[in-house]
């Protein structure tokens, strides 16, 4: 059995069911269940290492993956506090979040990844979404004032994957193509090129102009500076840094339409949020969060503890919409815009807590290694979840999910002897 399933042979199918999901991702419109297919491999990948070798490559780091894993079992055991009702929208539920449980399985019991499988994953992720940029850049070409409308109306570029978790990916991109340029993790020939990659979705990230994304990107400009201050003492890297982080959004705000008029539509949008007359914001994507947030928080007075259960969270939150937005018709009813006060509600104040523990307890015990990458994801994941339901959707957890057990394998345990930048 070892001589037909060698570790080598295993990491290698292991690089090509994580390449599925980084393609699929982009591609998840055409081809929906590639994302899936990658996540079933690594689970089956582990699984065969396991049995083989009769030995968990990682049972050292079950806390980390046991804490991710208790994510999966909060919603699991929601089915106690789910109507029946909703039994099926429990089981869907279920379904979505077997990333939790697939993912974390996979990468548990299989050895960490070589190196360079990190480095070249990392560099499709890099490459998938300037192929992306570029495809949308195309499109905003060729129906530019069509676009640039839609700015104004709370509505953005079309993108795939979508445009949200698309600005989040281009940021983690952005982090991960300067870090392997710092660490001098490519060869000479590809630096030029990553260069111009890095400034191509720097400057296209501005383009798009989703605020999740580029929240994210200031953040991580900001920590960067923080680095280069305090623990480097390179004060003209710094200061150079940070001139163009202050340039960037002016010379957007001269070149790009759509980031002149996202500025305008937010300008309004927040104007609505001060407005008492509901039926007035439900059109503006700020306004309209404020309301769902609203009703969140109602639903969590409610039902302090536990919560409502996930399943009857959307039914729940009609109810609160009734109650607190009488002049709102029903198709403006959205779900809570934030994975916090979306998990608080339907998990309730105990599950809440749970939910925090497992899903940033990898950060914890990773807190005195080198590990810029895991930071940068968990800085995406944190911000992402004010202002969305990130975890909701197939694509957001591929992003959350993969991307983080990514970052966790470069500090990871390793025999490997490559001498290069292990990513992590």
């Amino acid at each position: 059995m070892q001589s037909v399933f060698s570790v080598a042979r295993l990491h290698l199918a292991a690089l090509f069911f994580c390449s599925c999901i980084i393609v699929g991702i982009f591609i998840a419109h055409w081809f929906r269940i590639l994302p899936s297919i990658g996540m079933a491999g690594i689970a089956l990948t582990g699984l065969i290492y396991a049995i083989t070798y009769r030995h968990i490559a990682n049972s050292q780091a079950w806390p980390v993956f046991g804490s991710l894993f208790l994510v999966f079992l909060l919603h699991l055991f929601q089915g106690l506090n789910t109507d029946a009702s909703n039994i099926g929208e429990y089981g869907r539920d279920i379904v979505l979040q077997l990333p939790f449980l697939a993912l974390v399985l996979g990468f548990w019991l299989l050895p960490a990844l070589p190196s360079r499988y990190l480095r070249w994953l990392w560099l499709l992720l890099i490459t998938a979404t300037l192929v992306a940029a570029l495809g949308a850049t195309i499109n905003y070409l060729l129906h530019t004032s069509t676009v640039n409308e839609m700015y104004l109306h709370s509505k953005v570029m079309p993108t795939e994957p979508d445009h949200i978790r698309f600005s989040l990916i281009i940021a983690l991109a952005i982090a991960a193509g300067t870090l392997l340029l710092a660490h001098g993790a490519v060869q000479p020939k590809w630096r030029a090129w990553l260069i111009g990659a890095i400034v191509a979705l720097a400057l296209f990230l501005h383009l798009l102009a989703v605020r999740s994304g580029e929240m994210t990107f200031y953040a991580l400009g900001g920590l960067a500076i923080l680095w280069l201050v305090l623990r480097k003492r390179r004060w003209k890297q710094a200061g150079a840094l940070g001139a163009v982080l202050l340039m960037l959004p002016l010379l957007s705000y001269l070149a790009f339409p759509t980031f002149r008029n996202k500025v305008y539509n937010t300008q309004e949008d927040v104007g609505k949020v001060k407005q008492t007359d509901a039926s007035e914001g439900k059109n503006f994507s700020i306004a309209a969060r404020v309301y769902s947030y609203k009703s969140a928080l109602a639903v969590w007075q409610d039902n302090k503890w536990v919560g409502v259960g996930k399943a009857d969270l959307e039914g729940e939150m009609a109810k609160r919409y009734v109650k607190l937005y009488p002049e709102m018709t029903s198709e403006f009813y959205i779900m809570p815009h934030n994975q916090y006060l979306y998990n608080l509600a339907a998990f309730g104040t105990l599950g809440f807590v749970v939910f925090l523990v497992g899903m940033f307890y990898p950060a914890w015990w990773a807190r005195r290694k080198h590990a810029p990458l895991l930071l940068a994801q968990y800085v995406s994941i944190a911000l992402s979840f004010l202002v969305e339901y990130t975890l909701e959707t197939q694509i957001g957890l591929a992003f959350v999910v993969f991307f983080l057990l990514l970052a966790l394998q470069g500090s990871l345990p390793s025999d490997d002897n490559d001498p290069t930048w292990r990513p992590a």
